[in-house]
């Protein structure tokens, strides 16, 4: 485990991303993605699954079409590193698009842009315009084009993404098949978060080697953390993977940090008693990037209850598990704080959380019970006085 806090700068720094593809598109695909798989790089957009195995899977499927998706609909709450990195390096995002259409097959490339960020889609279409000019002059048939989201939190879920770029309201699909098999308009799709793009593009511009010497064994490489909350250093900072959060709140902290949460509403709330043996990465708790910090002037109810809100009001209604079990969390820490339900009601609401994770259909419905259970577990006396 890192002991120290290290910033990075692979994201945000200037590079010829021209010069990286034509040396990348002399290579074969197969040696593209053992790249990519070599390095150890994982989804940087929270689930972490191994980037190169899905440009793999993807690559392996026989179809007249494929397609990259680049998913920048960044909807979690305290979570705005995306936003930075399609403002100051779109062309590394778009290069990233056509490195990995390289990989699988792909001629078509999009990029799911979150609703609330439509301001800089008069900057993206000038850079893709650019960008695939550029394609076409490299004699490399692949183009970009963008669509907008509707501002449905759901659809930053990979399946309920294409359904809403399909025209279709965006709900989440059963799995399998998986976007590698029939993903948009029911061919092999790539989805990829906009900053594993980037990290690929660096990949095959600086080597697999490089990425490999950050981080640790199971969380390789750097990570770009939107940091908000009760905390003097609020913004974008790109981190070596693998510190603990005892090392994070030292450099980030306002001195009074008693929770941090890591991941975004969605992600877990740690207390300052686990700081010390809490290690943010996929050993440990692992992030989208989101990392808010909060003092102790802050209600931890108000903040479950803030994100139970956000949650029943998100759900898309398709599973019941989701639809109702938010409804009856919120309602329950209200009953339990307003005294109409005893304290020992919180362990019947845990235990609906439980059933939520096992039997919702996509993420958010599982993903609820995470801000619940550890603030319940960790804050049960700020809920109930």
């Amino acid at each position: 485990m890192k002991n120290k806090i290290k910033k990075v700068d692979l994201i945000f720094e200037k590079v010829d991303h021209l010069s990286i593809l034509k040396k990348a598109f002399e290579r074969t695909s197969d040696e593209i993605i053992l790249d990519v798989i070599d390095s150890g790089l994982r989804g940087r957009g929270g689930a972490g699954f191994p980037t190169g195995l899905k440009w793999k899977f993807a690559k392996n499927e026989e179809s007249d079409q494929k397609y990259v998706i680049c998913n920048a609909d960044e909807g979690e709450p305290g979570t705005f590193k995306d936003r930075e990195i399609l403002t100051n390096v779109p062309e590394k995002v778009l290069a990233g698009m056509a490195l990995c259409g390289k990989a699988i097959g792909a001629t078509e490339g999009y990029i799911y842009l979150r609703a609330e960020y439509n301001f800089l889609l008069g900057m993206l279409n000038e850079k893709i315009r650019e960008f695939n000019k550029q394609m076409k002059n490299m004699n490399f048939e692949f183009s970009v084009f963008i669509r907008s989201g509707s501002g449905a939190y759901v659809c930053g879920e990979e399946t309920a993404l294409m359904e809403s770029m399909e025209g279709h309201r965006g709900e989440p699909r059963n799995k399998p098949p998986f976007p590698t098999q029939h993903g948009y308009l029911a061919k092999p799709t790539s989805i990829n978060n906009v900053e594993t793009l980037v990290f690929a593009l660096m990949i095959a511009n600086l080597g697999p080697t490089m990425f490999k010497e950050l981080g640790t064994f199971d969380s390789r490489g750097s990570k770009v953390f939107s940091i908000s909350g009760d905390t003097p250093k609020a913004g974008i900072y790109e981190l070596e993977l693998g510190m603990s959060l005892e090392d994070f709140v030292h450099e980030f902290g306002d001195g009074d940090t008693k929770a941090v949460q890591v991941g975004g509403a969605s992600g877990f709330c740690v207390a300052r008693k686990h700081f010390k043996d809490t290690v943010i990465g996929f050993e440990g708790i692992p992030t989208g990037g989101s990392m808010m910090l909060f003092n102790s002037t802050r209600s931890m109810y108000n903040i479950l209850k803030d994100y139970l809100e956000f949650f029943e009001e998100e759900s898309c209604g398709q599973c019941t598990p989701c639809r109702v079990g938010c409804q009856q969390l919120l309602k329950g820490v209200e009953a339990v704080k307003k005294g109409i339900k005893p304290a020992t009601y919180l362990n019947e609401l845990q235990k609906l959380s439980e059933t939520m994770k096992i039997a919702s259909k996509c993420g958010l419905g599982q993903s609820v019970g995470n801000p619940f259970n550890s603030i319940v577990n960790n804050f049960r006396e700020e809920i109930i006085y």
